[in-house]
């Protein structure tokens, strides 16, 4: 079973670029996004074994990175994805 979180990270404004490399080399952490709106700076979509693994990931490695104010953690019941729906209907009907 893999467990996706996503985690909405505030940021002090001079950080943002620097974070968004940074968060990619934390293992778990499958992407991060800088994004806009609100008081969301960043997205990192966590990938891990399980929800204890979660809160490593955020409570011992993101929120202790310098240059991050806040983190609001999400966890998702489902993922939809086009590429994986596409794939499993891959070969049928051709």
């Amino acid at each position: 079973m893999t467990v996706t979180a996503l985690v909405l990270i505030e940021a002090e404004p001079h950080a943002i670029s620097r974070l968004g490399q940074q968060l990619t080399t934390i293992d778990g952490v499958a992407e991060a996004h800088s994004v806009a709106g609100g008081d969301t700076d960043l997205v990192a979509i966590i990938r891990v074994a399980d929800h204890e693994a979660v809160a490593d990931v955020v409570t011992e490695s993101i929120s202790k990175i310098d240059g991050i104010r806040s983190t609001s953690t999400m966890i998702a019941f489902r993922t939809y994805s086009a590429e994986v729906l596409d794939a499993a209907y891959e070969g049928f009907g051709d």
